[in-house]
């Protein structure tokens, strides 16, 4: 449970200004406050809140950041940016959470950031001055202040805020650090892949952001939900094959094989290489999809994790170990209710059941993915762009990539021509400034040189191939990426935290 003890509460209210005109930080207006980590030892700190990023406030219910600098911190220390962001939603900007990664980080004596974002259900009634600013606008209405790609705009606006006042803030501007989880882990991922890119510059100077850089030092990307343009058939290509998908009625198995046959094509067309150099193509992507799962379940069994072979797996004969291996010395992730998941074998004994076999030595991908949709029922055909007239009905995504107004629109050429429209072009840019994998390599950007991405291997909320593709593509662009289909990780973030925190220690000694 998280125990904090503010001081002086009231004078963090007036750090921040909506001043329109100017960017605020006054360094003396810091609250002391504590905090008792997830070890029970307390860190004291101190507090900056509602520090505006942007001049032009549209929205001041999320258009600020807060900042935490735990005592001892200097003007070179590592600064950790945490975004709530969810579903493509709106985040408020929050205090750090001692179970989290913030938490963490403010324990591990980084400064902690925690911007608030517009999303896709963020909405103001316009008022007088409102509705004159803005073409087409009435008084009383109500304005969705957070669609495409208002989100990672703020982000970047906040950045190019801790960049502004550097010299006056404790913290390191160079070296920022951004952590994020599903819609998060690709804000993330934005944050990460579109430093400094022009096609964003005019859009952030509109919103009165700082006149600064934008990139960052490193990206933790927790399942990230990027490449929506590409997520659907990326998702039928992996998933078609299993029962799930066979007992699909006839429209939607038909436009299961549709999408699953645009796939070879687009992943051709990215020229990705493995890390031994040759060539990642449709023809060998299942194979080295099966790799990446046998890896990452060898290194948890190397952890004392039993991996049973009733999921697909093959081994030596050698004696193996346990069901689970526990997380920074906590309960097995995996036990729900006192069961393993559906699939997976109970432990016995209170120790665990050994399992035959020291190593894996091969997987039955159409075994396994039926385990993993056993797991997590798999979303709609299509699953990300699923609006279709007399069909189904509009995604999260659909709202994302709507308008001011309110309305859900299609953003891939293959559900568009299903309701018999085109793509805008206004749409086609807002597609493409919310996809990292459009900016990385483009020799407009300076994308952060170190990554830290992990996808849950019974994770179905997209498709492996996405976080793959994200991995390979910038480990072939000559950045530092540690990448991993996180053993029986469902959806989910912010977990393993020993292992990420060393991982930040190594990249900023």
């Amino acid at each position: 449970m998280r125990k904090i003890f503010t001081i002086l509460f009231g004078a963090c209210l007036s750090v921040g200004a909506m001043a329109q005109g100017a960017l605020v930080f006054e360094a003396n207006a810091g609250v002391k406050s504590k905090m008792t980590a997830y070890d029970g030892t307390e860190v004291s700190y101190t507090a900056y809140e509602r520090l505006f990023y942007v001049t032009n406030v549209e929205d001041s219910a999320y258009q600020f950041l807060n900042v935490y600098v735990p005592d001892g911190a200097t003007q070179q220390t590592p600064i950790f940016l945490r975004t709530y962001v969810g579903g493509y939603m709106a985040s408020p900007a929050t205090q750090p959470q001692a179970g989290d990664a913030t938490g963490r980080a403010l324990k591990e004596g980084y400064v902690v950031v925690i911007p608030g974002t517009r999303g896709r259900n963020s909405s103001i009634v316009a008022d007088k001055a409102y509705a004159k600013a803005h073409k087409g606008v009435k008084k009383g209405q109500t304005i969705f202040t957070g669609r495409a790609p208002k989100a990672i705009l703020d982000l970047k606006a906040a950045i190019r805020y801790l960049r502004h006042f550097d010299k006056q803030m404790p913290g390191d501007a160079e070296r920022i650090i951004t952590d994020g989880t599903s819609a998060g882990g690709a804000m993330s991922a934005l944050m990460g892949a579109t430093g400094n890119n022009p096609e964003y510059a005019e859009l952030l100077k509109a919103m009165g952001a700082a006149d600064e850089r934008d990139d960052v030092f490193a990206s933790v990307c927790y399942c990230p939900i990027i490449d929506l343009e590409h997520a659907d058939m990326a998702y039928e290509w992996l998933y078609q094959q299993t029962d799930s998908r066979q007992s699909l009625d006839d429209t939607h198995k038909l436009m299961t094989k549709e999408l699953a046959a645009l796939f070879p094509s687009y992943v051709n067309s990215l020229n990705l290489k493995k890390p031994d150099g040759t060539p990642l193509t449709a023809d060998n992507y299942l194979d080295y999809l099966k790799s990446e799962i046998i890896r990452a379940a060898q290194i948890a069994k190397n952890a004392g994790a039993d991996i049973p072979d009733s999921i697909g797996f093959k081994f030596t004969s050698e004696a193996g170990g346990m069901f689970a291996a526990p997380i920074n010395g906590g309960m097995r992730p995996q036990m729900q209710g006192g069961q393993p998941p559906k699939g997976m074998r109970p432990m016995r004994g209170g120790m665990g059941r050994k399992q035959v076999g020291e190593y894996i030595t091969d997987l039955d991908m159409q075994k396994y993915l039926n385990y993993v949709v056993s797991t997590q029922a798999l979303k709609g055909v299509p699953a990300f762009d699923s609006q279709i007239e007399g069909i189904n009905n509009a995604s999260g995504e659909n709202e994302e990539f709507g308008d001011a107004t309110g309305n859900s629109v299609n953003f891939t050429n293959y559900t568009a021509e299903k309701n018999g429209t085109t793509l805008t072009d206004a749409i086609r840019r807002n597609v493409r400034l919310m996809n990292p994998m459009s900016f990385i390599g483009d020799g407009n950007t300076s994308v952060a040189p170190h990554w830290y991405i992990r996808h849950g291997a019974r994770d179905r909320d997209t498709a492996f191939p996405v976080p793959v593709n994200l991995a390979t593509k910038l480990q072939n662009a000559g950045k530092d990426v540690n990448f991993l289909l996180a053993w029986n990780r469902p959806h989910s973030g912010d977990y393993a935290l020993d292992e990420l925190f060393q991982w930040i220690a190594e990249i900023t000694k």
